[in-house]
């Protein structure tokens, strides 16, 4: 049966003397699919060891535009998905739990790698993100943390602030779960009509026309994925980039390694972001 608990005390307790490595899942909540895996997934690293979702809509990472108010809210379906999936405890706080002291007047700066491509859409939105993160693991001190590859450049964040501040945490980045037309899993898609769902499916077409170019090289992978885009109505595009993961600064002509291939677009009202690995030639 899967524990629920609010407050860091209650969570103190349950988890006081614990054997086993303990996961933890970092969620708004709203889980679907997606969610579910990154438990699955975490279920089969630790064994017989603990797993712990964390269920916090975090405010300081939405815009004065961007919708908290709306952002729904399912606790009861999320303890259901939850404990189907595999997880021993939902720990979900309350904003006095996680900012006992009201707004922080010291939080975690995404530096410049956070200004780009979402962090300029979204100013802030990568220092609150963070902020919210490094709390949570201070609180569930977790020996391996999940985060979905869905969004690239928040787990590459997290990764360059775990080794640049010396968490003692192991990140862990998880495969996106897709619909079988290819639509990445998103709490977002509950907001799309049956219109822009299809006009969303762009998205996903762009990203695996880049992928089918990745032997041409970089500049032929943001060519294919830019003419699906081009050819596609109904969207208003922020970005398709093409990045190194290490920064998130574009990738070079002669880029070899990881890059990943990122798009993020509005639909109807909805914003959506969508991208995929790629690997170029060989690491010297």
């Amino acid at each position: 049966m899967t524990e629920l608990v609010h407050t860091s005390g209650e969570l103190d307790a349950l988890v006081a003397g614990a054997s086993g490595r303990l996961a933890v899942v970092m969620t708004m909540g709203a889980l679907h699919e997606g969610h579910a895996t990154l438990i699955r997934t975490a279920r089969e690293r630790v064994g017989d060891g603990r797993v712990m979702v964390t269920v916090f809509v975090n405010p300081l990472q939405f815009g004065p535009n961007e919708d908290l108010d709306r952002y729904p809210r399912t606790l009861d379906a999320d303890l259901k998905i939850a404990e189907q999936a595999g997880a021993d405890i939902v720990f979900a706080p309350g904003t006095d739990e996680v900012y006992p002291g009201g707004e922080p007047q010291v939080r975690i700066t995404a530096g410049p790698m956070g200004e780009r491509y979402e962090g300029a859409c979204r100013p802030g939105h990568f220092d609150g993100m963070l902020t919210v993160v490094a709390k949570l693991l201070h609180l569930t001190r977790p020996d391996v943390a999940f985060y979905g590859q869905k969004d690239a450049q928040q787990l590459s964040l997290i990764r360059r602030m775990v080794a640049d501040l010396n968490f003692g945490v192991e990140v862990v980045g998880v495969p996106t779960v897709r619909e079988s037309d290819g639509l990445a899993l998103s709490s977002r898609n509950r907001y799309l009509s049956e219109d822009e769902r299809r006009t969303a499916l762009a998205l996903s077409r762009a990203l695996f026309a880049g992928r089918d170019a990745l032997a041409d090289g970089p500049e032929a992978v943001r060519e294919a994925a830019r003419s699906v885009l081009d050819a596609s109505d109904g969207m208003a595009v922020d970005y398709l980039a093409l990045v190194d993961p290490a920064d998130f600064t574009e990738a070079a002509p002669g880029h070899t390694g990881p890059a990943v291939l990122a798009v993020a677009a509005r639909v109807g009202t909805t914003r959506l972001i969508d991208n995929l690995p790629l690997e170029f030639g060989a690491r010297s």
